[in-house]
């Protein structure tokens, strides 16, 4: 099984590589890595629930920012992301911030000044040009620049391909369930776009977030998907 952003499955073992602004990650090529998704966590206790992933092996952290616009849903923003880079201790994490929101170039100065990694914005709000100067200024601003798609967006017709073939883009994140609340249903069609998206690009991070438990997570892999997002059922386990 793959390894995850914040982790159904440890993994300890990745190659370090560097983000634009110095700070290390463990690189998921060939492996897969899990991510946990902090929306999921208890957010009484979020310095708490954070360390306790990293403490069970997680290497990142994946951040939801969500506006109550692009999605239903609100969260949380740049204070929160500086804060939870205060908490994790002396450990250099990678912070993998997942904008829904439908401004998300006004949020890059803020999230660098925070301490984020990496900065996902969604194809649906920023496309063509708009989405091109996005990427140079999330790298301008020393993280690692990502897209993401709904299950419905096409990467060819969205533009995502554009981004690949333009090398603007370093990860893209494609969604296993329409964005905005967990707990959701995987949905396998998406699997289809993981394929197509790992031929064409061999060398690509593709991130897959939503519905990835034990069950969805060898399907992922075995689509293409290197970095596999886990909220609820991680966070939810006796033993993550």
């Amino acid at each position: 099984i793959p390894p995850t952003v914040a982790c159904i499955h440890r993994c300890a073992t990745f190659g370090v590589a560097h983000a634009p602004n110095g700070r290390h990650y463990r690189h998921p090529h060939h492996r897969r890595a899990e991510p946990s998704s902090r929306r999921v966590a208890d957010q009484g206790a979020l310095a708490a629930e954070v360390n306790r992933m990293l403490d069970e092996g997680a290497d990142w952290l994946h951040v939801d920012i969500m506006d109550g616009h692009f999605v239903p849903n609100l969260t949380i923003g740049p204070p929160v992301v500086a804060d939870l880079r205060k908490r994790v201790g002396p450990r250099d994490v990678f912070l993998d911030c997942h904008l829904s929101v439908s401004n998300p170039a006004t949020l890059v100065p803020a999230l660098a000044d925070a301490g984020a990694s990496s900065v996902t914005f969604h194809i649906e709000v920023a496309s063509g040009d708009d989405a091109r100067e996005l990427c140079r200024s999330i790298r301008a601003h020393g993280m690692r620049a990502a897209v993401a798609c709904k299950p419905s967006t096409s990467c060819e017709t969205s533009g995502i391909y554009d981004l690949c073939d333009e090398n603007l883009v370093d990860m893209v994140l494609c969604l296993s369930v329409e964005p905005g609340f967990g707990g959701q249903a995987f949905m396998p069609s998406v699997l289809d776009k993981v394929r197509a998206l790992r031929a064409r690009y061999p060398s690509l991070d593709i991130q897959m977030d939503g519905g990835i438990k034990i069950g969805t997570s060898s399907a992922c892999a075995e689509a293409g998907a290197n970095i596999l997002v886990a909220g609820s059922a991680i966070f939810g386990a006796q033993s993550p």
